[in-house]
């Protein structure tokens, strides 16, 4: 099946990518995501995407709440300590983490999927089943 363009991808999912981007970036320059954010939200043109007000609640959220998802990651990820984690791993990790705590709307399943999904557009070809299997884990954990 072809892939399908870009315009098509879903805006939920278009969202979540420009929070990979943010937070990757953040990560990689050791900077806060927050201010990261502000330079990319002043780079993107006018009239702003209707997604974006989504991208940037997943990049604060994630950021403001850090500590408690680091944490799961960390308790979860076997085998893989967060620094040893593809950084793109990480930062899906951390939204998809970020989802199923606290945005009530996403169900559980949706937040995995789509991690996995950019995953497989992004990352190592161990990457999907890796977050799959974590972020299954900390899904059964935090919904008992």
């Amino acid at each position: 099946m072809p892939e399908a363009p870009k315009s098509q991808m879903p805006a939920r999912r278009k969202a979540r990518k420009r929070a990979l981007d943010v937070l990757y970036e953040a990560d990689m320059r050791d900077m806060a995501p927050g201010e990261v954010l502000d330079a990319y939200v002043k780079r993107i043109e006018q009239p702003r995407p209707e997604h974006l007000g989504y991208a940037m609640g997943l990049v604060e959220g994630v950021a403001t709440h850090l500590d408690r998802i680091d944490e799961l990651i960390a308790s979860y990820a076997e085998g893989w300590t967060l620094d040893r984690m593809p950084v793109v791993d990480r930062n899906l990790a951390r939204i998809a983490v970020y989802e199923l705590l606290y945005v009530e709307e996403i169900d559980d399943a949706v937040a995995i999927t789509e991690a996995v999904e950019l995953a497989k557009q992004m990352s190592t070809d161990d990457s999907p089943r890796f977050l799959n299997g974590m972020l299954g884990r900390i899904a059964e954990f935090t919904h008992h």
